[in-house]
């Protein structure tokens, strides 16, 4: 089947890229309001783009009626926020998040967390997660209803459980979004398998050792 995504409305189009590029981390994001409380939204279109320095970018989206929400705006406003990882215990503190707080309601407050002061950042951080990355806004792009956010990372917050010999990180299992609207996925079960070098497999064509 083909399908040219200038045929089809916005909503399956959407509903096509976030089922099939999946699984995809989540970032749980907290950022200050203008008042000085914890913004925390989550946000699956996330990831790790660079590591000299190393930068991390996310897309928020907007309003219906093109309004920035909370954490653009207050991204755009002060440039730092803090990424928390979202493991198993913290689901149903991540979804609640989700929802549409009004900005002077924290959802930090709602979902019953405690942060922690930023030590390179004025913004706090989830103390609950494992792991968190405390950034500062590199840039922004705009891509028609959404904004791309790149942060490049100051500040790595690891559970000492985590970290094993030579920053080795074991038994990090955060979930991961699969399909839209509401599917997620575990990250127990995974495999380990070396990258193929082109000797290799070149010996392996030709029968050598």
């Amino acid at each position: 089947m083909q399908i040219d995504p200038a045929l089809q409305r916005p909503a399956d189009n959407y509903k096509l890229l976030t089922n099939l590029i999946v699984p995809r981390p989540i970032a749980w994001i907290s950022t200050l309001n203008a008042d000085g409380s914890v913004n925390l939204a989550p946000f699956s279109f996330f990831n790790a783009v660079a590591s000299q320095p190393l930068y991390l970018a996310f897309s928020a989206g907007r309003h219906p009626d093109g309004r920035d929400k909370d954490t653009a705006r207050n991204l755009r406003r002060s440039g730092e926020f803090v990424v928390s990882m979202v493991t198993e215990p913290l689901f149903a503190a991540m979804n609640l998040s989700a929802a549409e707080f009004p900005p002077e309601e924290s959802e930090v407050l709602a979902a019953g967390l405690e942060t922690a002061p930023g030590v390179k950042v004025q913004v706090p951080r989830v103390t609950a997660s494992p792991v968190s990355m405390e950034c500062r806004l590199h840039t922004s792009l705009e891509l028609g209803h959404n904004t791309l956010f790149i942060g490049e990372v100051l500040l790595f917050h690891v559970a000492d459980a985590l970290v094993g010999e030579r920053l080795h990180i074991q038994d990090f299992a955060p979930l991961g979004r699969l399909g839209s609207p509401s599917v997620y996925c575990r990250t127990h079960d995974r495999f380990d398998e070396p990258r193929l070098s082109y000797a290799a497999w070149l010996a392996a064509q030709t029968g050598q050792d």
